[in-house]
Parts: structure tokens; sequence; C-alpha cells
């Protein structure tokens, strides 16, 4: 192992051991409070452009398998942990997490005070960082992470989303998700937009029996209608949705057609937009498994997974079109909306879950409940 260094715009500088690729990187470094699931949040697109910084201080016991991506391979910029398991100790390991990142060119740090960055983090905010494990000297990186544009602004969904069409035929991970093929949605027909979308989202849309047939992030809503879908969802994924003018344009147009819709995450902030409403950035993020969200309208508190920087304002929203129907008990940010005049509604976290608690996979029940009814 080499050494590794990670250096913050503001100027914070640790060494630690560097591990998986020798190279350097520039990223925007969130923390995640996860306690499992490592594998699945390193392959989730939705990290495109960030590195992680793991608050749970053992990373790597259970290794790497084929059955837990997300994507097809890791996503994050870096990986930045306390203490890397030196050994892999689970039946279905294929290979340890630190060869699996060097495998696809990613670096990560070991043996540095994640609880010193987190609340570093938490206090003063995201930040840009840049880090090296072939020696590059701390200036040199401070002037890179400063150097770097970021990404507000910036199109990332198009380095995740897939190029062409295709229909979801499930994996082997499926195995994680009841599947009932002759299930309540049988003979319906399923439109995922992939902004850069969750295998484990795939796995639920089509466990009731549906078809799934996925879209690229930039596909023309015509090209949806086409397909005369009973139902139409919008994907996770990663970065600003204000960098997406042409999505939103397409959201829009899918929002007028009267199909039911769900949006989930990236996919609830690009229904937002297409409102007229406002999109803010948090000052860290919401990254983990256990962020509490209360239901306006019954008054139930759902554990969630989350995984986003950006929120949809309330205030800003059209009156009379959308309702607010669930709130974050951490900070009052808008955690679901509901169109009042037409069959869409959309959810800011995870039902999904993969990794985290199962509380609010509920979520699909009411888009297969709201394609059944046909919108009505």
């Amino acid at each position: 192992m080499s050494q590794g260094t990670l250096v913050l715009e503001d100027g914070t500088i640790l060494s630690g051991t560097g591990f998986g690729a020798e190279t350097d990187t520039v990223f925007e470094l969130v923390f995640n409070t996860s306690m499992t699931g490592y594998q699945e949040i390193l392959s989730d697109p939705s990290y495109r452009g960030q590195g992680v910084l793991f608050t749970c201080p053992h990373i790597g016991n259970v290794g790497v398998n084929r059955e837990d991506y997300e994507s097809e391979r890791p996503q994050i910029s870096a990986a930045v942990v306390r203490a890397l398991s030196p050994v892999v100790s689970n039946w279905r390991a294929e290979q340890p997490l630190a060869d699996w990142l060097a495998e696809h060119d990613i670096p990560g740090i070991s043996d540095v005070d994640t609880r010193f960055l987190t609340r570093r983090l938490r206090d003063g905010g995201t930040q840009k960082a840049a880090l090296s494990t072939q020696g590059t000297d701390a200036a040199k990186l401070l002037e890179m992470a400063r150097a770097w544009p970021g990404l507000d602004g910036r199109d990332t969904v198009g380095e995740v989303a897939c190029s062409r069409s295709y229909s979801w035929e499930g994996d082997p991970g499926s195995r994680w998700v009841k599947r009932n093929p002759g299930g309540a949605m049988k003979g319906k027909h399923i439109i995922a937009y992939d902004f850069g979308i969750k295998r484990n989202i795939l796995r639920h849309l089509s466990a009731e029996g549906a078809k799934v047939t996925v879209l690229p992030a930039y596909a023309p809503a015509s090209e949806a209608f086409a397909l005369k879908p009973d139902g139409i969802f919008l994907s996770n994924g990663p970065g600003d949705p204000r960098g997406l003018p042409k999505i939103v344009a397409t959201v829009r147009a899918i929002l007028e057609c009267g199909i039911p819709t769900l949006g989930i995450c990236l996919g609830h902030q690009l229904v937002g937009l297409a409102l007229g409403g406002r999109i803010t950035k948090l000052k860290f993020g919401h990254h983990g498994g256990n962020h509490p969200v209360r239901d306006e309208e019954n008054g139930a508190v759902w554990i969630t997974a989350q995984n986003h920087n950006y929120v949809v304002e309330s205030d800003s929203l059209p009156k009379g079109e959308a309702e607010v129907t669930l709130l974050s008990l951490n900070d009052g940010s808008v955690e679901g909306l509901r169109l009042n005049k037409r069959p869409v509604f959309c959810v800011q976290f995870h039902p999904e879950a993969s990794p985290g608690p199962h509380d609010a996979q509920g979520v699909f029940a009411q888009f297969f409940t709201l394609i059944q009814k046909g919108g009505g």
C-alpha cells in the first residue's frame, strides 16, 4: 500500500494509507452514515463525481460480489475510510474492496480521522477535495481542488445513463426482492427513465409482473408515449438537476400526459423544476440509511435511505398545483410531493433502500395502485 494524501479546498490536509488505484482525483466529498452496504453505496450512480466518506469505521470486511452491484461498476471518485479490513470474511465475497476499486482506477484512503472529517463537513458544508495515492504533494492537491469547477450546474447524468433502451429482464440479485411474475401488475407496461437508475429500483418495478422498459435519459417524451405505457418512472441520478434543462422539458411533457408517474430522488427534483419550482443545495446533503421522514397525511414516521445534495423549495411551487406529502424530521426539507390534478407523485428518498431500511417500500405499491386505477 502507498501513502495517501487528502486535501480539502479549505486547506485541511490529512495523510493516511492509500488503497485501490495509484492515481490522483478531484471530487466533491460527502459523508454517508450507513452502517452496512458499502458496495451498494459505491456502485450507486447518484454518487458520480463525489468521494464518499464513511462514518462507519470498519469497511471492507465482506468484500465485493457481483450480485450486490447497483450498477455495472463503482461510480464514486474516491473512498475515504477509518479502517480498511485486512481480511475478507463472507461466503459471497468474490474479491477484496481494494482490488475492485483498483480494477476501475478509483483510489481510496484509510487510516484517517473520519470523525474529524465528518464534523468538518457538517459544520462547514460539503467541500471540493483532492486525493493522491501516488505521492503528489499537498500544495498541488490544494490547487487542484480549488481549480475544479465542482458539480453545481453540471450534467453528470449523461455520464451514467444508458445509451440505448432495453427491457429489464432481472438479474441474480432479484432474489433480494420477492418476485411474483403473475402478480397484480402482469400485463402492465412501465417505462423507466434512466438518469442513473439503481438495479434495486428495477427489481421493485418488475416484482409484481410488470414489463419494464428502460429509456435513456435524453429520450424525448414522444418516444415514451409511443410505447403506450401504463406508468412512467423517473429515476434517481447524480448531480444538480438545474444542469438538465432538456430533461426538465421532457418531464414537463410527461406531467401533462395523464399517465401515472412516480419520481424518486433526482426524478423528484425534476418534477419540482418542471412545475416551475426552485432547487437549492443543502449544506452537507442527506447521505445514509437513518433519515426520519414524516407522512403529513397520517403522521406516520418512516426511517429512510437517502442520497442527495439538492432539495425542492416548497414555497416556490405554484399554489394549487402540488402538495407536500412528506417532510424530513431532521431539517424540515421536502421529502415528497403529490400533484393535485394529475396522477403524479414523487419522493426525495430511496424506498428501494439497498442499503437501508424497508419502511418506505410501500411507495412502489402506491405506484402500482395508481397504475391499476389508470391514473384515476
